[in-house]
């Protein structure tokens, strides 16, 4: 998460910000502290009750269909959702529907280019509840270069950041004395040219001209 804010906080200070798929309000809530509007919307009624008693100001809604006129944020954001929406072309064309010419979205995809790519396409589908596995989840894998493809015509491209590249797994992280050194790469790497290699890439997109 602190990948993902700082980076977001780039774009978000002092504007207004939607977060798509907001969850519990984590992400949302440290972005409301630089942000002049901090707003949220997902599917979720569970996830949005944990996000209201956050203070934050979050609302049911899809991707496919934001409840927001045009143009209404300076940022728009998405943060491990959109890998899980089959229609992501649509998904794009509404969040940079709802966001100002002059602003920017901020789209994170599941990279198969990468190290946690290769463990979630060849490793087993692991239980993400007492009943359900990952595999009963629609999860799509996009590359950087196919990034590219899917964005709506007049937006590109202008930035991007690397999440998880010399991290295989979340478990990785809990083994003493590897913890903190695989922090520091992350940090060193996320924006160099191994960001591409990201498990978890984040693209801002942009209009030009």
């Amino acid at each position: 998460d602190d990948l993902e804010v700082d980076f977001a906080s780039r774009y978000a200070a002092g504007g207004d910000v939607l977060e798509v798929g907001c969850g519990t309000g984590l992400i949302l809530e440290r972005l409301a502290r630089v942000a002049k509007r901090a707003q949220g919307i997902d599917l979720s009624q569970g996830m949005l009750e944990k996000a209201r008693a956050r203070g934050l100001d979050v609302r049911q809604g899809s991707v496919l269909e934001l409840p927001y006129p045009d143009a209404s944020f300076d940022v728009t954001c998405s943060f491990k959702v959109l890998a899980h929406v089959e229609p992501i072309e649509h998904a794009l064309a509404e969040m940079t529907r709802v966001t100002r010419p002059t602003g920017v979205v901020l789209a994170e995809f599941y990279n198969p280019m990468s190290l946690r790519g290769l463990v979630k396409q060849l490793g087993p589908a692991r239980a993400i509840s007492a009943a359900t596995k990952e595999s009963a989840v629609f999860t799509r894998f996009d590359s950087p270069f196919r990034v590219k493809k899917l964005l709506p015509m007049g937006w590109h491209i202008v930035a991007s950041r690397g999440v998880r590249i010399v991290t295989p797994t979340a478990f990785a992280m809990r083994v003493p004395g590897l913890r903190s050194a695989l922090r520091a790469s992350e940090w060193v790497l996320a924006d160099s040219p191994l960001s591409v290699f990201g498990g978890f890439w984040i693209a801002a997109i942009a209009r030009r001209g």
